[in-house]
Protein backbone atom coordinates (compact mmCIF):
# COMPACT_ATOMS: atom_id res chain seq x y z
CA UNK A 1 0.00 0.00 0.00
CA UNK A 2 1.20 3.26 -1.10
CA UNK A 3 2.18 6.09 1.48
CA UNK A 4 -0.62 7.64 0.45
CA UNK A 5 -3.36 4.98 1.05
CA UNK A 6 -2.21 4.60 4.64
CA UNK A 7 -2.52 7.97 5.23
CA UNK A 8 -6.30 8.05 3.71
CA UNK A 9 -6.76 5.23 5.40
CA UNK A 10 -6.05 6.24 9.04
CA UNK A 11 -7.11 9.81 8.70
CA UNK A 12 -10.71 8.43 6.73
CA UNK A 13 -11.01 6.09 9.79
CA UNK A 14 -10.29 9.21 12.27
CA UNK A 15 -12.65 11.66 10.84
CA UNK A 16 -15.52 8.73 10.92
CA UNK A 17 -15.27 7.79 14.31
CA UNK A 18 -15.11 11.41 15.37
CA UNK A 19 -18.60 11.82 14.49
CA UNK A 20 -19.76 8.60 16.33
CA UNK A 21 -20.39 8.25 20.11
CA UNK A 22 -17.05 5.88 21.21
CA UNK A 23 -18.36 3.18 23.87
CA UNK A 24 -15.69 4.38 25.57
CA UNK A 25 -16.50 8.34 26.12
CA UNK A 26 -19.82 8.27 27.59
CA UNK A 27 -22.24 6.33 30.37
CA UNK A 28 -23.78 4.25 28.07
CA UNK A 29 -22.80 1.81 25.61
CA UNK A 30 -25.65 -0.17 23.74
CA UNK A 31 -24.03 -3.20 22.64
CA UNK A 32 -24.90 -4.23 19.25
CA UNK A 33 -25.10 -7.24 16.64
CA UNK A 34 -25.08 -7.06 13.11
CA UNK A 35 -28.18 -8.10 10.96
CA UNK A 36 -26.62 -9.32 7.72
CA UNK A 37 -27.84 -10.88 4.74
CA UNK A 38 -28.57 -7.92 2.72
CA UNK A 39 -31.71 -7.78 0.32
CA UNK A 40 -33.12 -10.59 1.61
CA UNK A 41 -36.96 -12.28 1.31
CA UNK A 42 -39.45 -11.51 3.32
CA UNK A 43 -41.42 -14.22 5.27
CA UNK A 44 -45.02 -15.37 4.11
CA UNK A 45 -46.48 -12.67 6.64
CA UNK A 46 -45.16 -10.23 4.27
CA UNK A 47 -42.80 -8.96 6.48
CA UNK A 48 -38.63 -9.22 7.09
CA UNK A 49 -37.08 -7.84 3.96
CA UNK A 50 -34.46 -5.48 4.38
CA UNK A 51 -32.00 -3.64 1.63
CA UNK A 52 -29.16 -2.87 3.55
CA UNK A 53 -27.41 -4.41 6.18
CA UNK A 54 -28.01 -2.77 10.19
CA UNK A 55 -27.60 -3.17 13.89
CA UNK A 56 -29.82 -3.78 16.34
CA UNK A 57 -29.24 -3.93 20.02
CA UNK A 58 -28.39 -7.40 21.48
CA UNK A 59 -30.28 -6.90 24.39
CA UNK A 60 -33.31 -4.70 25.23
CA UNK A 61 -32.69 -1.06 26.54
CA UNK A 62 -32.10 -1.70 30.89
CA UNK A 63 -33.09 0.07 33.67
CA UNK A 64 -29.56 1.29 34.44
CA UNK A 65 -29.14 2.62 30.92
CA UNK A 66 -32.17 4.69 30.84
CA UNK A 67 -31.91 5.93 34.60
CA UNK A 68 -28.69 6.95 32.99
CA UNK A 69 -31.13 9.22 30.95
CA UNK A 70 -33.08 10.42 32.84
CA UNK A 71 -30.41 11.72 35.10
CA UNK A 72 -28.92 13.41 31.75
CA UNK A 73 -31.40 14.69 30.14
CA UNK A 74 -34.44 14.94 32.59
CA UNK A 75 -33.52 17.23 35.77
CA UNK A 76 -36.84 18.93 34.90
CA UNK A 77 -38.73 16.33 32.58
CA UNK A 78 -41.19 18.07 30.52
CA UNK A 79 -41.71 15.12 28.57
CA UNK A 80 -42.53 12.96 30.85
CA UNK A 81 -40.06 10.71 30.37
CA UNK A 82 -40.39 9.27 34.43
CA UNK A 83 -43.60 7.51 34.93
CA UNK A 84 -44.18 7.09 38.64
CA UNK A 85 -44.61 2.94 37.66
CA UNK A 86 -41.35 2.67 37.33
CA UNK A 87 -40.90 3.28 41.40
CA UNK A 88 -43.84 1.76 42.49
CA UNK A 89 -45.17 -1.10 40.49
CA UNK A 90 -43.10 -4.11 42.52
CA UNK A 91 -43.91 -6.32 39.70
CA UNK A 92 -41.01 -4.27 37.22
CA UNK A 93 -39.78 -1.44 39.43
CA UNK A 94 -36.31 -0.35 38.99
CA UNK A 95 -35.95 3.38 39.29
CA UNK A 96 -37.01 5.87 41.75
CA UNK A 97 -37.06 9.65 41.76
CA UNK A 98 -36.47 12.50 44.42
CA UNK A 99 -35.82 16.30 44.10
CA UNK A 100 -38.52 18.75 42.68
CA UNK A 101 -38.49 19.79 38.84
CA UNK A 102 -34.88 21.29 37.63
CA UNK A 103 -32.99 19.00 40.40
CA UNK A 104 -34.77 15.60 39.48
CA UNK A 105 -32.10 12.67 40.34
CA UNK A 106 -32.84 9.14 39.55
CA UNK A 107 -31.94 6.21 41.38
CA UNK A 108 -31.85 2.31 40.44
CA UNK A 109 -33.85 0.51 42.71
CA UNK A 110 -33.43 -3.88 43.28
CA UNK A 111 -36.42 -6.30 42.58
CA UNK A 112 -38.46 -7.24 45.25
CA UNK A 113 -39.58 -10.72 46.15
CA UNK A 114 -38.51 -13.69 45.06
CA UNK A 115 -34.77 -13.48 43.07
CA UNK A 116 -33.15 -16.54 41.46
CA UNK A 117 -30.43 -15.97 39.30
CA UNK A 118 -31.55 -14.31 36.05
CA UNK A 119 -33.76 -12.14 38.16
CA UNK A 120 -31.71 -10.60 40.74
CA UNK A 121 -29.66 -7.36 38.83
CA UNK A 122 -31.56 -4.18 39.91
CA UNK A 123 -30.05 -2.59 36.70
CA UNK A 124 -30.08 -5.23 33.93
CA UNK A 125 -33.54 -5.85 34.03
CA UNK A 126 -35.34 -3.91 30.83
CA UNK A 127 -37.11 -0.73 31.35
CA UNK A 128 -40.65 -0.65 31.05
CA UNK A 129 -43.49 1.96 31.10
CA UNK A 130 -41.54 3.51 28.19
CA UNK A 131 -43.89 4.79 25.00
CA UNK A 132 -42.63 5.73 21.76
CA UNK A 133 -41.89 8.97 21.82
CA UNK A 134 -39.79 7.89 25.07
CA UNK A 135 -37.66 5.54 22.68
CA UNK A 136 -37.02 8.10 20.14
CA UNK A 137 -35.70 10.60 22.71
CA UNK A 138 -33.90 8.06 23.98
CA UNK A 139 -32.32 7.39 20.35
CA UNK A 140 -32.02 11.23 19.97
CA UNK A 141 -29.63 11.27 23.34
CA UNK A 142 -27.42 8.86 22.14
CA UNK A 143 -27.39 10.00 19.14
CA UNK A 144 -26.13 13.21 20.20
CA UNK A 145 -23.35 12.21 22.06
CA UNK A 146 -25.68 11.74 25.54
CA UNK A 147 -25.43 15.33 26.30
CA UNK A 148 -27.78 17.40 28.55
CA UNK A 149 -30.82 18.81 26.52
CA UNK A 150 -30.40 16.79 23.15
CA UNK A 151 -33.85 15.00 23.24
CA UNK A 152 -35.72 16.88 20.60
CA UNK A 153 -33.53 16.11 17.49
CA UNK A 154 -31.10 14.35 16.09
CA UNK A 155 -32.21 11.10 14.88
CA UNK A 156 -35.92 12.12 15.51
CA UNK A 157 -37.73 15.93 14.77
CA UNK A 158 -39.77 15.70 18.01
CA UNK A 159 -39.95 19.79 19.36
CA UNK A 160 -41.97 19.10 22.20
CA UNK A 161 -44.48 16.46 20.61
CA UNK A 162 -45.04 13.57 23.24
CA UNK A 163 -48.12 11.90 21.39
CA UNK A 164 -49.92 11.97 17.40
CA UNK A 165 -47.78 11.02 14.40
CA UNK A 166 -44.60 9.49 14.82
CA UNK A 167 -41.63 11.45 12.90
CA UNK A 168 -39.37 9.83 10.17
CA UNK A 169 -36.06 8.84 10.77
CA UNK A 170 -34.32 11.54 9.87
CA UNK A 171 -31.23 11.09 7.39
CA UNK A 172 -27.53 10.13 9.26
CA UNK A 173 -29.02 8.78 12.16
CA UNK A 174 -27.23 7.29 14.20
CA UNK A 175 -29.22 5.33 16.62
CA UNK A 176 -33.08 4.90 16.07
CA UNK A 177 -36.08 2.73 16.84
CA UNK A 178 -36.11 -0.07 14.35
CA UNK A 179 -39.23 -0.55 11.39
CA UNK A 180 -41.15 -3.39 11.95
CA UNK A 181 -39.29 -5.20 9.27
CA UNK A 182 -36.16 -4.90 10.67
CA UNK A 183 -37.08 -5.92 14.05
CA UNK A 184 -38.70 -9.12 12.36
CA UNK A 185 -36.25 -9.79 10.63
CA UNK A 186 -33.66 -9.50 13.82
CA UNK A 187 -36.01 -11.89 15.41
CA UNK A 188 -37.10 -14.29 12.85
CA UNK A 189 -35.03 -14.29 10.11
CA UNK A 190 -32.62 -17.57 10.11
CA UNK A 191 -29.39 -15.88 8.12
CA UNK A 192 -27.12 -17.20 6.12
CA UNK A 193 -28.30 -16.31 2.72
CA UNK A 194 -31.16 -14.00 0.87
CA UNK A 195 -33.67 -16.87 1.10
CA UNK A 196 -32.63 -18.45 4.02
CA UNK A 197 -36.80 -18.62 5.69
CA UNK A 198 -38.12 -18.04 9.19
CA UNK A 199 -38.15 -19.31 12.62
CA UNK A 200 -41.54 -19.13 13.74
CA UNK A 201 -39.88 -17.80 17.53
CA UNK A 202 -37.48 -15.70 18.16
CA UNK A 203 -35.27 -18.55 20.13
CA UNK A 204 -34.24 -19.95 16.60
CA UNK A 205 -37.21 -22.55 16.74
CA UNK A 206 -40.71 -23.55 15.24
CA UNK A 207 -41.87 -24.87 18.78
CA UNK A 208 -43.27 -22.83 20.99
CA UNK A 209 -40.58 -21.80 23.85
CA UNK A 210 -40.55 -23.16 27.69
CA UNK A 211 -39.53 -20.67 30.05
CA UNK A 212 -36.62 -21.82 32.56
CA UNK A 213 -34.09 -18.97 33.55
CA UNK A 214 -30.78 -20.41 32.31
CA UNK A 215 -28.77 -21.87 28.94
CA UNK A 216 -31.12 -24.15 28.01
CA UNK A 217 -32.27 -23.41 24.56
CA UNK A 218 -35.42 -22.43 23.38
CA UNK A 219 -36.40 -20.73 26.67
CA UNK A 220 -38.24 -16.94 27.00
CA UNK A 221 -39.88 -15.08 30.15
CA UNK A 222 -43.78 -15.81 29.16
CA UNK A 223 -46.13 -17.54 31.07
CA UNK A 224 -46.72 -20.80 30.33
CA UNK A 225 -50.26 -21.98 29.45
CA UNK A 226 -51.45 -18.56 30.84
CA UNK A 227 -50.22 -19.82 34.41
CA UNK A 228 -46.69 -20.72 35.38
CA UNK A 229 -44.04 -17.19 35.71
CA UNK A 230 -40.45 -17.65 34.44
CA UNK A 231 -39.70 -16.17 37.63
CA UNK A 232 -41.35 -17.46 40.33
CA UNK A 233 -42.03 -21.08 38.30
CA UNK A 234 -45.61 -20.27 40.15
CA UNK A 235 -48.98 -19.72 38.79
CA UNK A 236 -49.92 -17.42 41.71
CA UNK A 237 -49.76 -13.68 40.68
CA UNK A 238 -48.14 -11.66 43.60
CA UNK A 239 -48.55 -7.31 43.27
CA UNK A 240 -44.77 -7.48 45.43
CA UNK A 241 -43.01 -9.69 43.16
CA UNK A 242 -40.91 -8.82 40.73
CA UNK A 243 -41.65 -10.69 37.37
CA UNK A 244 -38.41 -9.08 34.77
CA UNK A 245 -35.62 -11.53 34.30
CA UNK A 246 -32.03 -9.88 33.29
CA UNK A 247 -31.86 -9.30 29.59
CA UNK A 248 -29.97 -12.34 28.14
CA UNK A 249 -30.81 -14.43 30.97
CA UNK A 250 -32.02 -17.28 28.56
CA UNK A 251 -28.30 -17.44 27.41
CA UNK A 252 -28.92 -20.38 25.17
CA UNK A 253 -31.92 -19.03 23.33
CA UNK A 254 -31.00 -16.10 20.92
CA UNK A 255 -31.96 -15.39 17.56
CA UNK A 256 -29.98 -16.01 14.49
CA UNK A 257 -27.93 -13.03 14.85
CA UNK A 258 -27.71 -13.04 18.41
CA UNK A 259 -30.39 -11.10 20.05
CA UNK A 260 -31.68 -11.54 23.37
CA UNK A 261 -35.39 -11.97 24.42
CA UNK A 262 -37.48 -10.19 21.31
CA UNK A 263 -39.63 -13.39 22.70
CA UNK A 264 -40.90 -12.20 25.80
CA UNK A 265 -40.55 -10.30 29.20
CA UNK A 266 -41.64 -6.77 27.78
CA UNK A 267 -43.18 -5.92 24.06
CA UNK A 268 -41.28 -3.42 21.89
CA UNK A 269 -41.88 -0.84 20.11
CA UNK A 270 -40.99 -0.74 16.76
CA UNK A 271 -41.80 1.88 13.66
CA UNK A 272 -43.73 0.56 10.31
CA UNK A 273 -41.43 2.27 8.47
CA UNK A 274 -38.97 4.74 8.09
CA UNK A 275 -41.44 7.52 7.40
CA UNK A 276 -43.44 9.69 9.10
CA UNK A 277 -46.61 7.60 10.12
CA UNK A 278 -49.70 8.20 13.07
CA UNK A 279 -49.50 4.68 14.01
CA UNK A 280 -46.62 2.41 15.44
CA UNK A 281 -46.70 -0.82 17.03
CA UNK A 282 -45.47 -3.76 19.55
CA UNK A 283 -43.92 -7.18 18.85
CA UNK A 284 -42.86 -9.96 21.03
CA UNK A 285 -45.29 -10.95 23.99
CA UNK A 286 -44.04 -10.36 27.96
CA UNK A 287 -44.42 -11.79 30.96
CA UNK A 288 -47.52 -11.58 31.91
CA UNK A 289 -49.03 -13.04 28.62
CA UNK A 290 -48.96 -16.64 27.54
CA UNK A 291 -47.58 -18.50 24.14
CA UNK A 292 -49.96 -16.74 21.68
CA UNK A 293 -48.37 -13.62 21.44
CA UNK A 294 -44.72 -14.87 20.85
CA UNK A 295 -45.22 -16.21 17.36
CA UNK A 296 -44.23 -14.31 14.42
CA UNK A 297 -47.68 -13.87 13.10
CA UNK A 298 -48.52 -11.95 16.09
CA UNK A 299 -48.47 -8.27 15.83
CA UNK A 300 -49.73 -5.43 17.29
CA UNK A 301 -50.27 -2.34 15.03
CA UNK A 302 -52.58 1.28 15.31
CA UNK A 303 -50.97 1.74 18.34
CA UNK A 304 -51.20 5.03 19.99
CA UNK A 305 -47.24 5.83 20.43
CA UNK A 306 -47.86 7.56 23.58
CA UNK A 307 -49.23 4.38 24.95
CA UNK A 308 -47.41 3.37 28.04
CA UNK A 309 -47.47 0.46 30.77
CA UNK A 310 -45.79 -2.04 33.20
CA UNK A 311 -44.79 -3.95 29.98
CA UNK A 312 -43.46 -1.59 27.71
CA UNK A 313 -39.74 -1.54 26.88
CA UNK A 314 -37.67 -0.93 24.08
CA UNK A 315 -34.27 -1.91 21.84
CA UNK A 316 -32.80 0.32 19.36
CA UNK A 317 -31.26 0.01 15.72
CA UNK A 318 -28.07 1.53 14.41
CA UNK A 319 -26.35 2.18 11.57
CA UNK A 320 -23.50 -0.13 11.03
CA UNK A 321 -19.95 0.18 12.40
CA UNK A 322 -18.39 3.72 11.10
CA UNK A 323 -14.98 1.60 10.74
CA UNK A 324 -17.05 -0.44 7.78
CA UNK A 325 -17.46 3.35 6.05
CA UNK A 326 -13.83 4.88 6.87
CA UNK A 327 -12.48 2.05 5.36
CA UNK A 328 -15.08 1.54 2.37
CA UNK A 329 -14.22 5.41 1.47
CA UNK A 330 -10.44 4.89 1.92
CA UNK A 331 -10.51 2.03 -0.76
CA UNK A 332 -12.45 4.75 -3.06
CA UNK A 333 -10.28 7.08 -2.40
CA UNK A 334 -6.67 5.06 -2.89
CA UNK A 335 -8.60 3.49 -5.77
CA UNK A 336 -9.08 6.70 -8.01
CA UNK A 337 -5.39 7.96 -6.57
CA UNK A 338 -4.07 4.54 -7.80
CA UNK A 339 -5.84 5.29 -11.39
CA UNK A 340 -4.56 8.87 -11.07
CA UNK A 341 -0.94 7.35 -11.05
CA UNK A 342 -1.29 4.77 -13.79
CA UNK A 343 -3.26 7.65 -16.16
CA UNK A 344 -0.18 9.92 -15.49
CA UNK A 345 2.22 7.57 -15.96
CA UNK A 346 0.96 6.56 -18.87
Amino acid sequence: MSWFCRLATFALAALAFSGFALPDAHAVTIDMVTVGDPGNAADATGYGAVADVFKIGKYKVTIQQYADFLNAAAQSDPYGLYVSGMGTNLNIAGISRSGTSGGYSYSVIGPSGSTPAGASSPGNRPITYANWFDAARFANWMHNGQGSGSTETGAYTLNGATSGTAPAVNPGAQFFVPTEDQWYKAAFYKGGGTNAGYWDYATQSDTVPGNTIGSGANQANYRINGTTYSVTRSSTFSASQNYLTEVGAFSGSPSAYGTFDQAGMTWEWYSLTDAASPDVGRRGGSWAFDASFLPSSFRLVNTAGNSVDYDFGFRLAAVPEPSTYAMALAGLTCGGYSMFRRRKRA
